[in-house]
């Protein structure tokens, strides 16, 4: 954690320190500056430590790691910090409250008894306590409430009030705006816009087709922020591209503030001596690293403060995504971004159509972006194209797109990537012998599904992905423990729709990588994937990296995984590259 005040920037968070929540797995919500000091919560341990004026680094909490928290608040009157906090026990699943933290340590608990918590927000006064709570087998952009209490002088909650949301109706992020206003994100209406509740009662304050939030896969989005009485400043998102508004909250319309970034993430603003207002965001930008920007209101400046460390690539080699929109094969709208292979040193085999790799990305409630992503990148350089697909089931859309995958996961996303590749080979941008898929997480079982049921793609690379979702519905972690129930929709399909039980229907070689540390696809579900195919003959490889999780965070490893990666599809795929091939056990070749 770094901080930055007038001067040059000064790291706050040295090592060991690592500031990360493991709520949910995915954490989020995990620093809170305050006038006063800075709190944090530390990876290792899971508590909740102080710095202060000086620097200094003292504990606050003191639990073992089975108690976590995230979403932190500050409760000014009371000097205590909020927080969603998930408790593990020996037996039976965590349990999740809202707890108020002294600074002395002491945990007290103001929420109990919805399976799930998140945005603990106080009003000015601190007199209400506003969040959002769900209940299995609902994931947040499904279906939560929105609740608001009163809190009594010593901070203890009273009995709570349904402001809005329910089991159809996905409520994300209430923010406290002047006098009172409760302002938050529904889907009420099919996208998720913005909302007010105060004494005159709610009201939408501009009925938009683009969504202003995104799935709360951790905790603490800001896609919007308050600017004064009468305006707030939000994040736009109509398909494949966001933008970023000022939206009149008096008169119900939105004018243009910004589109010079890919996307805008984790809004602030703040209001000069001068009068002079800014907002300040994450920015991604199509062909440069993310950025945390800060641009005044009027539009007058823009000022990128601090630039995420990256390597400089050469402009002639960046590939810039290319939105497609496509009528897939039953009638549906379908979405992706194309990027055609960059680097004029490097031409497709023989002159024809370059080699493919289909992206499919996590969740699968979440999308793909048009902002740098170095792993497209280092592969389009290379002379591949790419497709990254937002199949049906993805964010972004609204609410009809994002729920028409419920009960056909693996199944209607799998059609929908078979029907980008169709139409690529038919406009002569991708070789139909040289196609692979890819994928993460639920991209990675989106990618085992095709591979065994499916003959347009000829490789994969699954990165800890799912092959057997019986195994996963038993051994994963609490917070998509029932994702299964809507995604799958019904016992039976978790044997009939799980990889494993079809590696008969295999033909191709397969590249597996995973974390041994993984919490939320246990490495069992890779190892036995890849042990399976290796029996059957098929030409398979195993990479597992110790001290990982869902998902790589070291240097060396991420390397290596992209090197394996790419080594793997030009042995499989017989392209002979100038460059030395990374070395790369395949079984069976």
């Amino acid at each position: 954690m770094t901080w930055r005040e007038g001067g040059p920037a000064r790291e706050l968070t040295p090592a060991p320190f690592n500031v990360r929540s493991r709520v949910h797995e995915y954490g989020g919500g995990a620093y809170l500056p305050t006038p006063e000091q800075v709190l944090f919560v530390n990876f290792a341990d899971q508590n909740i430590y102080r710095i202060d004026a000086a620097g200094a680094i003292t504990a606050v909490t003191r639990s073992a790691d089975t108690e976590r928290f995230a979403d932190l608040a500050w409760d000014h009157a009371r000097a205590r910090v909020l927080a969603v906090c998930e408790r593990h026990r020996a037996d039976g699943e965590p349990v999740n409250s809202l707890v108020g933290i002294d600074l002395g340590g002491q945990v007290r608990a103001l929420h109990e008894g919805h399976d799930f918590y998140a945005a603990p927000r106080l009003s000015a006064d601190g007199a209400q306590l506003a969040f959002i709570a769900w209940d299995h087998p609902n994931m947040p952009w499904d279906g939560t409430m929105l609740k608001v209490c009163a809190l009594d002088a010593q901070g203890t909650a009273q009995a709570a009030t349904l402001v809005a949301g329910g089991a159809g109706e996905s409520v994300l992020q209430p923010l406290w705006g002047p006098a009172d206003t409760l302002l938050f994100a529904s889907d009420a209406g099919g996208f998720w816009n913005l909302y007010r509740y105060d004494a005159d009662g709610l009201c939408c304050l501009h009925e938009d087709a683009a969504e202003y939030a995104q799935p709360p896969w951790t905790f603490a989005g800001a896609e919007f922020a308050a600017l004064d009485a009468g305006h707030l400043v939000a994040r736009r998102g109509p398909a494949q591209r966001a933008e970023l508004v000022l939206i009149d909250t008096t008169h119900g319309f939105a004018a243009p503030l910004d589109d010079a970034w890919a996307d805008y993430q984790q809004l602030c603003v703040s209001h000069g001596a001068d009068g002079a207002s800014h907002v300040a965001f994450i920015g991604s930008a199509a062909d440069q690293a993310p950025a945390i920007v800060r641009i005044a209101v009027d539009g007058s400046t823009t000022e990128v403060v601090r630039r995420a460390a990256m390597p400089e690539l050469p402009p002639e080699l960046i590939s810039h995504a290319q939105p497609m929109r496509l009528r897939a094969r039953d009638g549906g709208d379908l979405f992706a971004y194309y990027y055609p292979p960059r680097n004029p040193r490097v031409s497709a085999p023989a002159g024809g159509a370059p080699p493919l790799i289909v992206t499919t990305h996590g969740g699968p409630t979440a999308a793909a972006g048009r902002g740098l992503n170095l792993r497209v990148q280092y592969f389009t350089s290379r002379g591949f194209a790419v497709v990254d697909v937002d199949y049906r089931g993805s964010a972004g859309y609204g609410r009809v797109y994002r729920d028409v995958l419920k009960g056909r996961w693996g199944l209607l996303d799998v059609q929908d990537c078979e029907d980008v590749v169709s139409w690529l080979v038919r406009e002569r941008l991708a070789d139909p012998e040289r196609v692979a898929i890819r994928g993460g997480s639920a991209g990675g079982y989106t990618t085992l599904c095709a591979l065994t049921s499916s003959s347009v793609f000829r490789a994969g690379a699954s990165h800890y992905g799912i092959g057997d979702l019986r195994a996963l519905a038993r051994d994963t972690h609490k917070f998509e423990s029932r994702y299964l129930d809507s995604l799958i929709g019904g016992e039976q399909a978790l044997d009939e729709r799980s990889p494993i039980h079809h590696v008969d229907r295999c033909r191709c070689p397969v590249i597996f990588f995973q974390g041994a540390d993984d919490r939320v696809v246990p490495p069992a579900q890779s190892r036995e994937m890849a042990e399976a195919l290796r029996r059957k003959g098929l030409p398979v490889a195993y990479v597992e990296f110790a001290g990982e999780g869902h998902g790589f965070r070291q240097a060396a490893h991420i390397e290596q995984a992209l090197a394996s990666e790419y080594a793997f599809y030009c042995r499989v795929f017989d392209l002979h590259p100038e460059q030395p091939l990374h070395n790369v056990e395949i079984a069976n070749l």
